[in-house]
């Protein structure tokens, strides 16, 4: 009697499945939105996969800076598989919904990703400190060894944290409600699913996004400070341009990527909040994988003479 009691308390007590709202009910918005999204994850996959095989391809491009450039790229193109697929079927069926597991593991990887991002961010700006500040010890510095520390380090640490906040949301208890108002397993809307007391959980959710959060600011803000003093005691004005080019785009990726992110989490819920969180969700999980690899690549003369090379050898 008490084991059925105890199957029928857990039954209670957890879903089996949850169903998104998406990003709109619109009908005659349905199809447009598909064929956009669809542009845009061909665009992220084309693109991330170019830049990493101009960056194998092209000796002139194995240094540290384009060794953390493609890693970046590589996260970014398996960052577009979390998302993408799931949201373009969700505009191609009537009901929109993910397994308990499929939700648990999209959170996952979405952790995964984007804290071995905020790492690999947090690596590159060391490494602009140490180009431009310790010049002459560069080479020593950042060894292939050193990199491949840095490297490995930023996915265990993304790993580790990935594990934390995800155990922290899949213990919860999600009794009859199982609504997202979202289009993917993010942290809040899942927080606000859950029943009974899930302060503990929220409380290590939060101080593991923090610990990441603060610790890569404080390593980058710190970078960028140390480099500001040095810029500041260039009497060179080539010397200036050359440091600020060589940080521009790292600065640009970081504004975004950091910028986009507090704003798809710190708005507080309500009915207003809804459409801005998502809003902002779809800048920070499908346009910036697209743009980081412009970004890096527009205005780079070393991956533009990488793409005059690697055409002439496809044409010769």
């Amino acid at each position: 009697m008490s084991h059925v009691k105890q199957m029928d308390m857990e039954n209670d007590s957890s879903v089996t499945e949850f169903i998104f709202i998406g990003l709109t009910d619109q009908p005659e918005l349905q199809l447009p939105l598909f064929l956009l999204f669809f542009v845009n994850y061909t665009a992220t996959v084309l693109g991330n996969l170019s830049l990493m095989s101009l960056i194998c391809l092209n000796s002139h491009l194995h240094t540290p800076m384009y060794f953390f450039i493609f890693n970046l790229s590589f996260i970014d193109f398996c960052y577009s598989f979390v998302f993408t697929p799931k949201t373009l079927m969700s505009f191609v069926s009537e009901i929109n919904t993910i397994s308990f597991r499929g939700c648990m593991s999209q959170l996952f990887f979405f952790c995964l990703f984007v804290n071995s991002e905020c790492f690999v961010l947090t690596a590159m700006a060391y490494d602009r400190y140490v180009a431009i500040c310790r010049p002459l010890l560069y080479t020593v510095v950042m060894s292939p060894g050193a990199c491949s520390l840095l490297m490995l380090a930023s996915h265990l640490l993304g790993l580790s944290s990935a594990i934390v906040h995800t155990g922290c949301i899949i213990i919860l208890r999600f009794c009859d409600s199982k609504v997202i108002n979202h289009y993917m397993c993010d942290t809040f809307p899942l927080l606000e699913l859950s029943c009974g007391i899930s302060h503990a959980n929220e409380l290590v959710s939060s101080v593991s996004v923090a610990v990441v959060f603060v610790v890569s600011c404080i390593i980058i803000l710190s970078s960028y400070a140390f480099i500001l003093v040095n810029i500041i005691h260039l009497s060179s004005s080539k010397g200036l341009s050359k440091a600020m080019c060589t940080c521009s785009s790292h600065i640009i990726t970081v504004a975004l990527f950091y910028g986009f992110g507090l704003l798809a989490h710190i708005i507080p819920s309500s009915a207003e909040s809804v459409v801005q969180r998502k809003f902002f969700s779809v800048v920070y999980t499908f346009v910036l994988p697209l743009l980081n690899p412009l970004i890096y690549s527009l205005r780079n003369r070393d991956v533009k003479l990488a793409v005059k090379r690697t055409l002439k050898r496809i044409t010769d």
